[in-house]
């Protein structure tokens, strides 16, 4: 199983692994980042790693690969989506035609809420520079994304274990902001309990 073996990466490699399998996977290479953060969410709530640290270092790896993507993208994503060559040019050449106007009314919210969704959490970053998002905008909402995306994923992982996998594919974006909230308000009064000093 995927969520073991990646368990078992945790286990072994620690947070450096993590931010690995994260930040090369929104760089556009497809591998289990989130499984990853799932898995080292799991490992936390067994009290053999820290959940801020696995949460601060996947929204750090989350941000920074999304960054080189969207260079690459802005560097070359434009010439291979125009490449008369290769393979599905008809289907590239639609992808510019629909993506332009795309990204120019819903980039936004697209580099945001793409970090959920698996094709979009791979594409999204380069897509945005090849149509020329502006990269502040990029920035803010890329950051924006990432770092509720590893309290959503992190805290699910954390707080139910191996049934986040679920979770995360049936409750929503409505239902991860739901867990964000809730998950953070339960870790800041159990950090605030543990810290009070007993009678």
């Amino acid at each position: 199983m995927l969520l073991a073996s990646l368990a078992d990466v945790a286990k072994d490699a620690g947070i450096p692994a993590l931010f690995a399998l994260i930040a090369v996977e929104t760089m556009g290479i497809p591998l289990p980042g989130e499984t990853a953060l799932i898995a080292a969410g799991i490992f936390a709530s067994q009290g053999h790693m820290s959940i801020e640290l696995v949460i601060v270092a996947a929204a750090l790896a989350a941000i920074l690969g999304d960054n080189v993507g969207f260079f690459i993208g802005r560097h070359y994503g434009r010439r291979l989506l125009e490449w008369d060559g290769g393979p599905f040019p008809d289907h590239r050449k639609r992808l510019i035609a629909f993506g332009e106007p795309f990204f120019e009314k819903h980039g936004p919210k697209a580099v945001f809420l793409g970090r959920w969704v698996a094709g979009l959490r791979i594409t999204a970053a380069w897509l945005a520079g090849a149509h020329h998002m502006r990269w502040p905008i990029f920035t803010f909402w890329n950051a924006l994304g990432g770092i509720c995306w590893a309290l959503s994923v992190g805290l699910l992982a954390y707080f139910f274990g191996h049934t986040a996998e679920k979770i995360i594919s049936t409750a929503g974006l409505a239902g991860l902001a739901l867990v964000v909230l809730v998950g953070g308000a339960a870790i800041v009064f159990a950090r605030r309990r543990h810290r009070q000093p007993r009678p």
